[in-house]
């Protein structure tokens, strides 16, 4: 490793919390569109977006130019006491995209998100239990973390959790739950909890289903289809709230603003963060109107809904509404038909998978995909793994055919050369 990332690396080692994960050693100085430059000066094609955050890429002028104009005017004025204009336009815009009838809550970061919606529905309908699948990532704050059960790392040595919390299989036909075929995956977990119902868990108890359209941090896993049409009306019979958490499949990445529009269904509630405002820190909890019961105080936060991000995300919504999750959909198929051609028969793939620019490479094991990883690195690609098994592509979503093209060859190359 070249000196100056090495010297930054060994610097953190004796400052920083041992619980950053550093899965190759890639210290970033600047980027520009879809590329990131390390502190040697090195160039590398950016598929993993800051975790799917950085939905217009490095250092666009429009985002640039409204942050810079808001910091001009004020910083921070706490929004939980006083209303700022960029939050009220952006919340207006938020439910318009979801078709009115709406409320908005505005926080820092997708946990808080999960953390408000956690609250609110317990408020709203007075019930304890809480639902949410396996496999699920909702983030690592107490009550969120009691929520994701995607590695058992992330809730080691943290119990005793948030009580009430139940999780069943997620439908995956790439993943199916026990053991029928994956053309049954939807129907079996719908049957699994339809008799939960009928024998340990009362529905009338069950306050929300939180939900991943499509699993993040369980390895880019897609629903079966029809599954959530069919969840939806099964907890709706019940009068149980369905939560789409869509913090990582928001903002266009799917190639629609949400990636429940292709599942035809209208949640309850809708969770965003990371994309939403290209990198500045900001989370919305929209919800149903009529379950804004909760009084005035009864939750906020100091540096939620920051007008400088919000700024940011009405940016953002306006570059997304002028072509790029267009280009969300039309490049990601592009990139995923790449990717099965050139991956096609490669030792230890198994498939390549996903919708618009989140895709995934599923591996035979999670070794092999953590190799996989660092050889792309190696070949100047940015890569994160997901789940047990899967590499996850995530990139800007202003990518272009030709640096898709570039990127599925680099990946390609990496993985063939794990022999």
């Amino acid at each position: 490793m070249a000196k100056r990332s090495e010297a930054i690396l060994e610097r953190e080692r004796r400052v920083l919390s041992t619980s950053y994960v550093r899965p190759y050693p890639f210290v970033p100085e600047r980027g520009e569109g879809v590329w990131l430059y390390d502190t040697d000066g090195r160039r590398y094609l950016d598929f993993m977006g800051g975790i799917a955050v950085n939905t217009t890429g490095y250092g666009h002028p429009r985002v640039l130019a409204a942050a810079r104009a808001q910091m001009e005017r004020f910083v921070h004025v706490c929004f939980s006491d006083f209303a700022h204009e960029p939050n009220v336009t952006l919340a207006e815009r938020l439910v318009e995209k979801l078709g009115g009838g709406y409320r908005v809550y505005f926080g820092n970061s997708g946990t808080e998100a999960i953390e408000a919606a956690i609250k609110l529905v317990r408020y709203h309908t007075r019930r304890p239990y809480l639902l949410a699948f396996t496999g699920a990532f909702h983030g690592r704050t107490m009550g969120s973390l009691s929520l994701t059960s995607s590695n058992p790392k992330y809730r080691e040595g943290f119990a005793p959790l948030l009580p009430g919390v139940v999780h069943v299989p997620y439908p995956s036909p790439s993943r199916p739950p026990f053991g029928v075929q994956p053309a049954q995956a939807g129907e079996a977990v719908l049957d699994h909890l339809e008799h939960l119902f009928k024998t340990k868990l009362p529905p009338g108890e069950v306050a929300a289903f939180f939900a991943e359209p499509i699993q993040g941090e369980g390895g880019y896993l897609l629903p079966a289809p029809g599954f959530f049409k069919e969840l939806k009306a099964l907890l709706e019979h019940h009068g149980i709230l369905l939560v789409a958490d869509e913090i990582q499949t928001g903002a266009g990445r799917t190639g629609t603003f949400l990636a429940m529009e292709q599942e035809g269904v209208k949640p309850d509630l809708v969770t965003l963060a990371k994309g939403l405002a290209s990198g500045f820190p900001i989370s919305a909890l929209l919800f149903r109107a009529e379950l804004s019961s909760w009084p005035p105080g009864a939750h906020g936060t100091t540096f939620g809904g920051n007008p400088v991000a919000a700024a940011a995300a009405l940016a953002t919504l306006d570059l997304l509404e002028a072509g790029l999750m267009e280009n969300a959909r039309e490049v990601g198929a592009y990139l995923k038909a790449r990717l099965e051609t050139l991956l096609k028969d490669a030792p230890g793939v198994v498939e390549v998978r996903g919708r618009g620019l989140m895709l995934a490479v599923a591996f035979e094991n999670g070794a092999l995909r953590d190799r996989a990883v660092r050889s792309a690195f190696e070949r100047g690609l940015l890569t994160l793994p997901a789940g047990p098994d899967a590499l996850r592509i995530a990139p800007p979503l202003i990518l272009c055919r030709e640096e898709a093209e570039e990127g599925a060859h680099r990946l390609a190359e990496a993985v063939r050369a794990l022999g």
